[in-house]
């Protein structure tokens, strides 16, 4: 294999921000003909229900279904697929599932509420969503590890029923990922993928029931599927290609920082996946790691095209200038590859999540360590955080105005509708101000 040339960018370089800005430039055009065949088929499957399931399912998965009752597994298919994995497998999903499902309980939200003086009570009611759609890649790109990270915090959350979409290509099914669906208690699943599966979960059929949220990873017809149904269902995110942002004094093995930058540019061609240091012989250590070990990869091919199309090293002055440009960065995962990780992490505002220490590798959060590996990609950590328990919950003011409270706030609410000119609004908050 040739040998491969990172990007290399120094943040002394007068133009540092205007490469920085040309290196993260990520704009997956609209594809206005995908749009186009999404939206027919969302309004074919909201027409014509399980049918449409039926055919287009038929079409795109090659199968022969008759029924639309033949889409879905039943409980006892999961059980089995869990009972057949291979034990070491099996116990590597239940110590996952167990470690997610730990943290995920810290994250519960409680109501909770207040009185004032005068009687009148304020609080916030929480509530989990009636019924969340998970929909999990088939075929070739099969992740267990996704359906754990999406189903395990909507069960904490209290979420009474969770369908599962998984497309079965010739019929085909992943074991691990049945296995994991067991495990993670999802209570129903259907063989159905692609644009038509989201359709089916944002609008329901009569089979496939309607639910409030629909979460979970797939290719560009499920995530314009997914931006179409927005607002007659909630969603998790539109991700962007996976992030790794690494920062590091020079003090870790070469070959241990080439490793965990592969960890995310073997995911596709469109990963990025970026190393800070303020030590440039590292840099360079570095990248010979990255030309000594790539041949050994199974994905070469892959992590090559990711590393030299969106890759780079990037040389600053000190460690808080990386934190500087860490922040600009925004990225999904950022590992501190530090002497002092938490002082660094500090100086940290924006990250999806942030891996501390040299013996933190990423690889760590995305299967097992416990905190959910679906994180904002493309920048969006800037406002956006992980997937979480909260993400399946609804807060629900309460307001109980004592009549002193009523009276009272009633004055208020009078002068402010009347300024609004909403007559309507001030009479009724009026007939309750007491008259002595």
């Amino acid at each position: 294999m040739p040998k491969i040339t990172l990007t290399r960018l120094d943040a002394a370089s007068a133009d540092f921000n205007g490469q920085l800005d040309r290196l993260l430039a990520w704009n997956e055009s609209e594809d206005l003909s995908v749009h186009q065949r999404v939206l027919e088929i969302i309004t074919e499957v909201r027409i014509q229900g399980d049918q449409a399931l039926v055919d287009y399912t038929n079409r795109f998965d090659r199968r022969t279904v008759n029924d639309a009752a033949e889409l879905e597994l039943s409980q006892d298919q999961l059980k089995a697929a869990f009972e057949a994995v291979p034990e070491a497998q099996a116990k590597a999903l239940q110590t996952a599932a167990e470690r997610i499902r730990a943290y995920a309980e810290h994250q519960k939200i409680a109501s909770w509420s207040y009185t004032e003086a005068d009687g009148t009570v304020l609080g916030q009611k929480i509530t989990p969503l009636d019924r969340v759609g998970l929909y999990v890649p088939g075929g070739k790109a099969a992740y267990p590890s996704s359906v754990l990270m999406n189903a395990i915090p909507a069960k904490v959350a209290g979420v009474p029923e969770l369908i599962m979409v998984v497309p079965a290509p010739k019929g085909e099914l992943n074991q691990l990922v049945l296995a994991a669906a067991y495990i993670a208690g999802v209570d129903r699943v259907f063989t159905i993928g692609g644009a038509q599966a989201v359709a089916a979960l944002a609008y329901g059929t009569e089979t496939v029931p309607p639910v409030a949220k629909i979460v979970g990873p797939g290719n560009i017809y499920v995530a314009t599927a997914k931006k179409l149904v927005f607002g007659q269902v909630g969603i998790d995110m539109i991700a962007g290609p996976s992030e790794i942002l690494i920062i590091c004094d020079g003090k870790t093995d070469p070959d241990w920082i080439a490793m965990d930058l592969f960890s995310q540019a073997e995911h596709d061609e469109n990963a990025q996946a970026i190393l800070i240091s303020d030590d440039q012989s590292f840099l360079d250590a570095v990248d010979r790691s990255i030309n000594k070990l790539l041949p050994e990869m199974e994905r070469a091919e892959i992590i090559q095209a990711s590393l030299t199309g969106r890759g780079a090293l990037i040389r600053v002055e000190n460690l808080r200038q990386a934190a500087e440009v860490a922040n600009r960065i925004a990225p999904e995962h950022l590992e501190l590859s530090v002497a002092d990780p938490e002082a660094l992490c500090e100086q940290i505002r924006h990250a999806g999540a942030i891996f501390l220490g040299r013996h933190t590798a990423e690889a760590l959060g995305d299967y097992c360590a416990g905190p959910n590996h679906v994180l904002p990609t493309s920048g969006t950590a800037r406002f956006s955080s992980p997937l979480g328990v909260y993400d399946f919950q609804k807060r629900t003011s309460l307001i109980n105005c004592s009549p002193e409270g009523s009276s009272e706030l009633g004055k208020t609410a009078s002068i402010l509708a009347r300024g609004e000119g909403l007559t309507a609004h001030a009479r009724s908050a009026e007939y309750r101000i007491k008259t002595d």
